[in-house]
């Protein structure tokens, strides 16, 4: 089952190693032991480059997402992107695609998720996945590499993926963390991390702002990534390049479910690259991507108009260019 790439070029490709059947339900309150009564399920595709695809596909962009899916959640991952219209190339595996079990506690306002680890791939599925993945790309302007690697694959896939992009003359976004990211050292354009997946990387606590910002410049110092874009939940983010630092600040909204706001944020920034905005004006479109996730129940998708007219709210970004923990360099405005 395979739903082809609209005619033409893809501006878009992203890849998703570990896909998920996300379910989101809700119960009144969560208690060990006793059999909860939950509401009704809502299904949806899912994995960091699935959610990409299906918000730059709802934002206009034309986009193709490559997936492995296999056994009958692997299906149903495949008929819910069918039924979304989102173009995409399939890679049958022999195991089954995972689920990811969220609950909402509406007594409390708690939100519980369990996201199990998906199935194992053999090299030649691995290797399958990078093969789709060049055929889509070499006419593509952006890839966006986001999520976590599955059981198994060798922790320089990524790398792997990096390299095939700096061959092909095609920008990589990359959103991912633990092995994964550390084992990255050379060929992303734009790397995306939370301050826990920036940790994790850099191996330090980065308790301030400050010491976030300078990370993200030894990443770019060193050739792992041209522009290193650090997301702060409802602090909003920090944008490094070799030239320039700056703060953004979140739309403030009301308090509602994060999940797929990162993915939300990856999807509209690298939707604003193809259509050649400025980098700020790209970031600026992510974090109104990501404050319309707020809004959405579980992991629905978010809608274009709501982008839109959040995007509208989005303020300048605070020069931080020259300022402590960032070597003092002298900034592009």
């Amino acid at each position: 089952m395979q739903t082809p790439a609209i005619p033409g070029r893809s501006q878009i490709v992203t890849l998703t190693m570990n896909p998920a059947l996300d379910i989101t339900t809700s119960v009144e309150v969560v208690r060990p032991t006793d059999k909860l009564r939950c509401d009704p399920p809502r299904y949806d595709p899912g994995g960091g480059g699935v959610n990409v695809a299906r918000i730059a596909h709802i934002l206009g962009a034309s986009v193709t997402a490559v997936i492995p899916a296999g056994g009958p959640t692997g299906e149903v991952v495949l008929l819910l992107l069918r039924d979304a219209g989102v173009p995409f190339r399939h890679v049958a595996i022999a195991a089954a695609t995972r689920e990811s079990f969220t609950v909402n506690e509406t007594g409390s306002g708690r939100q519980y998720r369990f996201v199990l680890p998906g199935p194992q791939l053999t090299f030649a599925e691995q290797e399958g996945c990078l093969d789709e993945l060049r055929a889509v790309a070499e006419s593509a302007d952006f890839v966006v590499a986001s999520g976590s690697l599955p059981p198994g694959a060798p922790a320089d896939f990524y790398q792997q993926v990096a390299d095939m992009c700096l061959q092909l003359g095609t920008r990589l976004v990359l959103d991912t963390s633990g092995g994964g990211l550390r084992h990255v050292s050379s060929g992303v354009f734009l790397l995306k991390a939370s301050v826990r997946e920036l940790r994790e990387c850099m191996g330090r606590a980065l308790a301030t702002e400050a010491e976030q910002l300078a990370a993200a410049h030894e990443l770019v110092d060193s050739g792992r990534a041209e522009v290193v874009l650090v997301s702060l939940g409802s602090q909003g983010a920090l944008l490094a390049t070799r030239h320039a630092s700056q703060r953004f600040s979140a739309i403030p909204m009301p308090e509602g479910s994060g999940v797929g706001a990162g993915d939300a944020m990856v999807a509209a920034l690298t939707v604003g690259l193809s259509r050649g905005w400025t980098l700020v004006k790209s970031v600026g479109y992510g974090i109104a991507a990501g404050a319309a996730m707020l809004t959405t129940p579980g992991t629905a998708a978010c809608e274009r108009a709501d982008v839109d007219k959040l995007f509208e709210l989005a303020g300048e970004p605070t020069d931080l260019t020259g300022a402590p923990g960032t070597n003092g360099i002298a900034g592009e405005g």
